[in-house]
Parts: C-alpha cells; sequence; structure tokens
C-alpha cells in the first residue's frame, strides 16, 4: 500500500467517522441523560446513566404507543416489499424480453414517477373516493405507487444481464410465460431483489411525510410519528425524544451494516454484465 493510498484510506475513515458514528454517539449519550442534562444537548457525559428507566418510558409512554407504531411499520413494509418485487420484476422482465411500443410508454412513466414531485391533495382525494384513507393497505399502495419507479429501472437493468437462452430453452420444453419468469427468471433475480428490499424497506420503515399525509390517527400511527410524543409547541422531553430516536434508527442501521456488499452487489451487477 502506498503512501497516498494510506492517506486516502485515513481520510475516508475520517469522513466516515464524522458522518455516522458522531451522529450516532450524541444520540446515544443524551438519550442517556436527565430531562434537565439534556435540555442542553451536548457531547458531555451523563452525571448518571439513564438509559434504561429512559427506554422503559418511552415503550410505555401512550399505552405503548410504540409498540403499536413498530407493528404498523412492519406490517407497511412487508407488505409494500412483497408487492414491489412481484410487480418492478414483472414489469422489468416485460420491458427487457419484449419491447413494443406500449413498452416506450412504460419506460417514459416509470422515469417521469422518479423526476415528478408527488401531488399529495390530489392523491389524498382518490383515496378517499375508494375508501383507502386513513387505512394500512392504502399506506401500503402509495408506498408501492412511489417506489415502483425506481424498482423497475433496476430489475430491466439487472435482466439485460441474463441470456435469452434461458427463456428460449424454457420455452421450448413447454413452459409458459409464467412458468418461465417465476421458474427461471425470478431465482436469478437474487442479489437484485435483496437490493431492492434492503434499500426501499429502510426507506418505507423510515418514510415520515406519507403517513404523516395519508395516515393520519392515533391508531394507524408509525415509528416515525412516535417523535410527535416528546416534542411539542409547548413542552420538549429531549431525553426521550433522543431515546425514541435511538430505537427507531437501530434497525434500519443494522440492516443497513449486514448488507451492505449485497446493496452494492445488486446495484452494479446489471452495468457490469449488461
Amino acid at each position: 500500500m502506498t503512501r497516498r493510498q494510506l492517506l486516502t484510506g485515513l481520510a475516508s475513515l475520517a469522513v466516515a467517522t464524522v458522518v455516522f458514528i458522531l451522529p450516532f454517539l450524541f444520540v446515544l449519550i443524551n438519550a442517556a441523560k436527565t430531562p434537565a442534562e439534556a435540555s442542553q444537548p451536548s457531547f458531555a457525559w451523563p452525571s448518571e446513566w439513564h438509559l434504561w428507566s429512559n427506554l422503559v418510558e418511552v415503550v410505555q409512554v401512550r399505552d405503548y404507543a410504540l409498540l403499536l407504531a413498530y407493528f404498523n411499520s412492519i406490517v407497511i413494509t412487508v407488505g409494500a416489499m412483497t408487492l414491489l418485487v412481484i410487480f418492478a420484476a414483472m414489469v422489468g422482465y416485460v420491458l427487457q424480453r419484449r419491447p413494443t411500443r406500449f413498452s416506450k410508454f412504460v419506460e417514459f412513466t416509470a422515469l417521469a414517477g422518479l423526476m415528478i414531485p408527488p401531488a399529495v391533495v390530489p392523491t389524498i382525494w382518490v383515496l378517499q373516493q375508494v375508501n383507502l384513507f386513513k387505512t394500512i393497505h392504502g399506506m401500503i399502495l402509495i408506498q408501492v405507487a412511489y417506489g415502483l419507479s425506481f424498482c423497475i429501472l433496476l430489475f430491466r437493468a439487472f435482466i439485460s444481464s441474463i441470456p435469452r437462452d434461458l427463456d428460449e430453452a424454457a420455452i421450448v420444453d413447454g413452459a409458459t410465460p409464467l412458468q418461465v419468469f417465476f421458474r427461471v427468471i425470478l431465482p436469478l433475480l437474487k442479489p437484485v431483489t435483496l437490493t431492492v428490499i434492503v434499500v426501499q424497506s429502510i426507506t418505507i420503515f423510515n418514510d415520515f411525510t406519507h403517513p404523516l399525509y395519508y395516515l393520519p390517527g392515533a391508531e394507524n400511527i408509525t415509528v416515525q410519528l412516535t417523535l410527535y410524543n416528546f416534542q411539542s409547541q409547548f413542552t420538549s422531553q429531549l431525553n426521550l425524544l433522543f431515546m425514541n430516536i435511538l430505537l427507531i434508527t437501530i434497525p434500519p442501521l443494522l440492516v443497513f451494516v449486514f448488507f451492505n456488499r449485497q446493496i452494492v452487489a445488486g446495484m452494479t451487477s446489471g452495468a457490469v454484465k449488461g
């Protein structure tokens, strides 16, 4: 390793420490403080550690609202990811293997979905007309609609790296189009499927604005909306707020740490092989 490479590595490590580790350490320290000490957040060490008592209080507040929020967020994430993987993979396969004039329109729509910001008020009106406003399954469909464009383009890029000979061999053996997709193509999409699941699940789980707009109601609370439990116009419980942030940050952080290599592999496979 040359001196230049060593310096570059140390600089990257320093930047990563500042960007990722220090904020997490800041939240952890202030989550263990008393309300008086946390009223002025800093990196100062707490005089007494109240990590466990603050954790218990955060979980118990408002009749265990955090546990309900975790349940709702997990249901939304799992439901949306299931539909996203199936629909995006099928659309990406059709666009790559059977290009037509109509597929050009679908490609344009997918790109438009990435560039055009969502219209909140018309979306709420549509949800109200079909009786999906303030419902978990309505929120699942919203997350699918907002994430579908990115997933379609990702699946299509990866499918371009799969030889067409596999499709033709399966058809010669008598397989139907659905059998070709589910038995031949879909098992080969594991790297990009894992990438989509990790990236989109973190995005959906951490989503704040969409549940705020489309899923009002105490019974529909999600993990990000629990931050309102400790921050209002007149009162602030910053030690509990930091503990709440810590609890809703750890799961996505663990997913990203353990699946980081798979994310990179899935994002680059189509570009490298195509």
